[in-house]
């Protein structure tokens, strides 16, 4: 059988059990199985047990439940209204007012929290009943609250990062480094749309707005002290070479831990519900790794990837339009998949494309995780748009709407760091060195 028949034999199967509800991990392992029993003459049983072992057996990995448990332990705290209260009166007399507290505060959760989910329901959970309160449009609310909560995928700490490393063998600390500046990027244009919507008269918050001393801005601003603290012992050590990324991730947890209690926040309820809560979301995201490894192995004995790879080749595509057609491919992903899914799922591909074609996967990730970002807020699986949902007791469509410009805004970040790479490269090469 040619490889193009095995390719649409298991392409087909996929499909079919991802459409009948099966979970993505064991769709994937099934999968896996089938193409090593039907195409292979290798034992399926004997590669299957070395390979979830080998997934799984990483001391990289072990980052990864540990900054879910930390993101766990801080939605249980009341950070979002310190997050609030220290942002509000810097940016109040903005054009865009009290909207810029959306991204601003959700850049600083996301470099504590890991999770594009915990930022958004966190910051929205003070953010959302106060704005409306005060008259802002729910457009501007709902469409600054999504944008803002994908950021907990690309400022670091990222789960999804940790992913992505472990899958392409890359250092999980640039990594981290490579997201602040496309980070900061994304925040500031968001922040620009919300400016140019206040200039047109768009955010039709309160007709007046206090102003407060300098002092009094300062004093509110020590309610961000927690955590700056934070952000700057978990960052800061991992970057400075003092710990790795795993220890770097049990530092945090244990200063989540002693955040929440100088808060009043850490009971031994809201103890189990983090703890719980992370197991279930790292034993998910685990699971697809595993699943996603048995599938990559099987796909390499049956010689599918090196096929496609070379078809490509073999099509004449220029380095830039090929990243074209994975903008197109991720963003239908995006639509169907969560983020750990698109990259286990689509790793053994294309990164032997990405590297042929000169590409750096440092660069390379942070451009998935802004596909993975836009994601996020499309539906009709878009997580973030599920948490404002709920929230909002608006329609899937409606936030999805109001989510549609932040969406553009994201696709033009990933323009400028297709034509500006060093968005992303030059912090982990100025802080690390070039990589070899």
């Amino acid at each position: 059988m040619s490889l193009s028949s095995q390719a649409l034999i298991l392409v087909g199967f996929l499909a079919i059990l991802l459409c009948g509800g099966v979970w993505i991990s064991v769709a994937l392992a099934i999968i896996g199985w089938l193409g090593l029993t039907m195409f292979s003459p290798s034992p399926a049983g004997a590669i299957f047990a070395t390979t979830s072992w080998g997934a799984s057996a990483s001391w990289t990995l072990a980052a990864l439940p540990l900054f879910v448990w930390m993101g766990e332990i801080l939605f249980r705290t009341n950070l979002s209204d310190q997050l609030f209260r220290g942002i509000a009166p810097w940016v109040s007399r903005l054009p865009g007012g009290l909207l810029h507290v959306n991204i601003l505060g959700s850049g600083m959760f996301a470099a504590i929290a890991g999770s594009s989910a915990a930022t958004n329901a966190t910051v929205a959970k003070m953010a959302l009943p106060e704005l409306r309160r005060q008259g802002y449009p729910d457009s501007l609310i709902l469409g600054s609250l999504a944008a803002g909560g994908t950021l907990g995928i690309l400022i670091p700490p990222s789960v999804l990062m940790v992913v992505y490393a472990t899958m392409t063998d890359t250092s999980i600390i640039r990594m981290f480094l490579a997201g602040f500046v496309p980070g900061i990027m994304l925040m500031a244009m968001f922040s620009g749309y919300l400016v140019i919507q206040g200039l047109r008269g768009a955010c039709s918050g309160p007709a007046a707005v206090a102003r407060s001393s300098f002092r009094e801005k300062l004093r509110s601003s020590m309610q961000l002290l927690p955590c700056l603290s934070l952000i700057v012992l978990v960052l800061g050590s991992m970057a400075s070479g003092i710990v790795t990324a795993t220890e770097g991730a049990a530092v945090g947890v244990a200063g989540a831990l002693i955040l929440a209690a100088a808060t009043g926040a850490l009971t031994w309820r809201t103890f189990v519900e983090s703890l719980t809560g992370a197991a279930r979301l790292s034993c998910m995201i685990l699971f697809i790794i595993v699943g996603a490894a048995t599938l990559s192995q099987a796909m390499s004995y049956t010689g599918l990837p090196d096929a496609l790879a070379r078809a490509v080749t073999e099509m004449g595509l220029s380095p830039y339009l090929m990243l074209a057609a994975l903008v197109v491919m991720y963003l239908v992903l995006g639509m169907f998949l969560d983020g750990a899914s698109m990259i286990v799922l689509t790793a053994s591909v294309v990164v032997p494309l990405v590297t042929s074609a000169g590409f750096d996967l440092i660069w390379f990730g942070i451009f998935i995780t802004i596909l993975v970002e836009i994601g996020a807020i499309t539906p009709p699986v878009g997580f973030n748009l599920f948490v404002l949902e709920a929230m909002s007791k608006k329609s899937l469509m409606q936030v999805a709407a109001a989510s549609f410009p932040f969406v553009v805004l994201m696709l033009l970040g990933i323009l400028l760091l297709i034509i500006f790479p060093e968005l992303a490269l030059w912090l982990p090469n100025a802080v690390m060195g070039p990589s070899l």
